[in-house]
């Protein structure tokens, strides 16, 4: 795994720790998505198709719990956060975890979308 909070002696710039493709469990990942929440992040990065930065988010949460639920995403592996200037970007890992569950971030939030029609929360 990445460092925790380093800062790159060349760059200058921060990183945050992520963990590498093989360290990527199926019980992490089916944790985080588990909290409407964090499914609601996910759906709005794999609906907006490129990063996005945290304060994009409209969550019913604190800015501490919300700062929660981008950790839990990033430490399970289904987030990769990078800084650009003070904005922390947050971006689907797509490839790793096709890679490793072959279709589940598809069904599951084909399934997620279907059940917010279903509620009226589209």
């Amino acid at each position: 795994m990445t460092p925790a909070s380093a800062t790159d002696p060349v760059v200058g710039a921060r990183t945050l720790a992520h963990p590498a493709r093989d360290e990527i469990r199926i019980e992490s990942v089916l944790h985080a998505l588990s909290d409407p929440v964090r499914l609601c992040v996910v759906r709005e990065l794999a609906a907006a198709d490129e990063e996005l930065t945290c304060s994009r988010f409209d969550l019913p949460v604190t800015k501490s719990t919300s700062t929660h639920h981008f950790r839990v995403l990033r430490e399970s592996g289904i987030v990769q956060q990078i800084y650009r200037g003070t904005a922390k970007m947050n971006g689907l890992r797509r490839e790793d975890l096709e890679a490793l569950f072959p279709g589940l971030l598809d069904r599951v939030l084909e399934a997620a979308n279907l059940q917010a029609d279903r509620l009226g929360e589209g």
